[in-house]
Formats: structure tokens, sequence, C-alpha cells
């Protein structure tokens, strides 16, 4: 084969991944609409208004006959979608790493959630459990898709480009978070002038995000490809599955320390997120449109804070600026403890520090540990990764709603949470990453 004909390869295969990589942004593009519209923002307060409508004399509502107090209905229930999320995301990540077709299995996924999501729409009057439900199904399907989503990463990307990657994957997501949130704000502030109720108006703002969802979806599994499976073991059901690729992880058992280190402070972020609206609404007595306008804050500055600490880990490293994002989250849970209720304006000043260092602290403990995992099994240890992703951790939510159940507090919930990023913080600060990356078999980067 000539030189000629060597070079025209590399610039095709350049041009795919190229191609991929485009394609593979539009995912974020498709679900993050689902993360910031409905968990963040709308889903939150509204089911738990539902709950209350459901609630007895004493604020408790009863499914299947146990006594849960309806503001911490929607905290079980997303804690709830993770152990759903446990049992299916590395039976998934076995599947596609063993066979090489992820696309049908992220289809499936998507299109799932999409469809639950959209099913939002028929949550009116009492019927907190269907919420619930739906709830759990959506959760539970976009964790599966991300964990594909995410496996993409080793695979479309060089070592070396993967932070900025990464990053642009996340502001793609904050950037469409933010274009539907300024629909949602004009749809919800002036639902009487298109002649709709103020529960019509969230319904609809919950349902656009899963049709919003299922048709960007088309683009990443149009552009995105299947490789042939470079590993072939047998799929074991979830839980077995979890179990073995664990302990295939102790033989890396410094790829475990970080995932550690990442499900303890990732639990926290995500936390933040799915709480905060009910926070904002039921602690500080903030309306629907100050939250709206909140969450709209954090997701165009979050795009910024992406680019932004991706460039900052090209100076400093990613495990560095990961570092200094977790005491920027702990100093901003201390200061959120403290807001006064009923002022807007300080409510806003917190939703910018969280932007800021919200999507750049996810880019870039996504990309570092796509160097951590061993060529062959991204798949499979991104199922054990996603399990803290995107609003899908169960301890943060289940101690948050424990501890406002046993105090009646909200802000004793939200302070609870600062023990994640402090134990977080200690955990990742003790892994040598450089070292981890050898041991997993790959490359390491000139700076990480």
């Amino acid at each position: 084969m000539g030189m000629d004909t060597l070079r025209t390869q590399a610039a095709e295969d350049t041009a795919g991944l190229r191609r991929e990589q485009r394609g593979w942004y539009f995912y974020d593009w498709a679900c993050s609409v689902y993360s910031t519209s409905v968990l963040t923002v709308f889903l939150g307060p509204y089911l738990t208004a539902v709950a209350e409508k459901a609630a007895d004399a004493d604020g408790f509502v009863h499914p299947l006959g146990v006594p849960v107090r309806a503001g911490s209905f929607f905290a079980y229930s997303v804690s709830l979608s993770v152990i759903v999320a446990v049992v299916a995301m590395p039976l998934v990540g076995s599947a596609a790493d063993r066979t090489g077709r992820k696309k049908p299995l992220l289809a499936a996924a998507a299109y799932t959630g999409a469809a639950a999501t959209t099913g939002l729409f028929f949550l009116d009057g009492d019927r907190y459990l269907l919420g619930g439900v739906l709830l759990v199904v959506a959760n539970a399907a976009q964790s599966v898709g991300m964990m594909l989503y995410n496996s993409y990463l080793p695979q479309i990307a060089a070592p070396e480009e993967r932070d900025a990657v990464s990053s642009r994957g996340w502001a793609f997501g904050y950037a469409a978070g933010s274009t539907v949130l300024v629909a949602n704000l004009v749809l919800y502030s002036a639902h009487g002038s298109f002649g709709l109720s103020e529960t019509a108006a969230v319904r609809i703002c919950l349902a656009s995000a899963g049709l919003w969802w299922g048709a960007f979806t088309l683009v990443p599994l149009r552009r995105l490809r299947d490789r042939r499976a470079r590993v072939e073991r047998a799929t074991a059901p979830g839980l077995r599955q979890l179990a073995a690729t664990v302990r295939d992880m102790r033989g890396h058992p410094l790829t475990l320390a970080f995932l550690l280190a990442y499900l303890i402070y990732n639990d926290g972020i995500q936390t933040v997120i799915s709480q905060a609206s009910v926070y904002g609404s039921q602690e500080l007595r903030l309306g629907q449109s100050t939250l709206i306008v909140a969450v709209l804050l954090v997701q165009v500055l979050a795009v910024a804070g992406a680019l932004a600490m991706g460039r900052l880990a090209r100076v400093y490293g990613a495990q560095r600026t990961v570092l200094g994002s977790l005491v920027a989250w702990t100093l901003t849970l201390a200061a959120g403890y403290f807001l006064p209720a009923r002022a807007p304006v300080f409510f806003f000043v917190l939703a910018a520090g969280i932007g800021l260092v919200l999507g750049g602290s996810q880019a870039l403990s996504r990309s570092l540990f796509s160097h951590l995992v061993p060529p062959g099994k991204e798949a499979e240890y991104f199922s054990a990764y996603e399990m803290s992703d995107r609003g899908m951790s169960w301890l943060g939510p289940l101690l948050f709603g424990v501890t406002y159940q046993l105090t009646g507090s909200y802000r004793s919930a939200i302070i609870s949470l600062v023990a994640f990023f402090v134990v977080g913080f200690a955990l990742l600060a003790r892994v040598p990453v450089r070292r981890a990356i050898a041991a997993a078999g790959n490359p390491v980067p000139e700076r990480i």
C-alpha cells in the first residue's frame, strides 16, 4: 500500500471520527432536556404538589401501604429508579461489549425514556403513583442510555482530545437545556394567554421534553457506528453481572479507587441538581418562574463553565481541576443553607456559582474515567460509572428524603449533602491517576 493511499485512508478515518463526534454530541442535546426541564425544574415541585393532594391529614401518602411524607415522595422515587438501573445497566453494558451492538440498545433505552417522559402529560389530580412509576422508568432508561453514550468516548476520541470532546458534549447538553427552558418559561409565565391552566402548562413542559428526547436521538443513531466486539463472555443477570464487573475491577484497584471517589462526590452533585427546585419552592418559598430563571442561568453559565474548565484541565490537569470544583461545591452548599426565604436575588447568585462548576466537574470526571477503562470493556465499566450520573444516585436522594422526614427541614436536608463532597475530595486526591492509566493498559497523556 502506497504512502498516498495511507494518507488518504488516515484522512478518511479522521473525517469519520469527526462525524461520529458531532453525532455523539447530539445525544447530550437530546436527553439533557429531560434532566433540566423534568428532573431539575418541573417534576420535583409538581409531583410533590400532586402527592400532597393525595396525602392524609398528617401529610402522608401510602404507596403499597407504606407511610411516606408527601414531601419525601419525589426523592424516594429518584432513589428507587437507581435500584432499577443497578439491575439493568450491568446487564446491558456487558451485552453491548460482548456483541459490539451498542446502537440498538441505545435506541431502546432512549425511546423507553422518551415515552415515559411524554406520558407525564397525564400526571394530574392526585395520581402521584403514576408520576412515581413514570419517573422511575424514565430515570432508569436515561441512566442506561447515558451509560451506552459515555462508553463511545474512548472509541471516538484519542486520549489527548477526550477532555475537549467530553466538555463539548456537556456544553451541547446545557445549550439544549437553555433553549427549551426559554420556551418553557414563556409558556408557563403566559399560560393564561395561551388558554391554559397552570397545571396544563406544566404538563406540556414535561411532555415536550420527551418529544425532544425522541426526535434528536435520531442524529446520533445515524452517525455513530457499532464496532466489532473485542471480548467474548457470557452475560449474567444484572446484579450478578455487576458483581462480575466489580470483581474484574479488583484487578485494576486504582480504577476502582477513582470510581469510588466519583460515585461519592457525584452523588452529592446529582442530589443538589434533582432536589434544588424542591428546596427553592418549599423552603425558600420561591415561585415556579423564579426557579425556571435560576435553572436557565445555571444552564447558560454551565456551557461557559464546561468549556473553561476544559481549558483549565489542559494547563493544570483534569484531576486538579476537578478537586478545585469540589471545593467550590462545598462552599456553594454552605451558602445555600443560609439563604433567606423569598429572596430571588440571592438564589440567582447561588445558581450562578453552581453553573460555573457544574458542567466542568462532570465532563472532566467522564474523560478522566475513560482513560482508566481497560480496552474492550468500555460499556461494562461505564455501566458502573453511570450508576451515579445524571441525577441517578440513590444514596443522596435517600439521605435528603430521610433527613427531611426526620426533621421536617429542607435546610437540614440540603446541608447533609456536604459530606459527599468532603469524602469525595479526600478519596480523589489519593488516586495516582498517571499510574492508574498505565495499569489499565492505556497510553498516558502528557497532561492529566
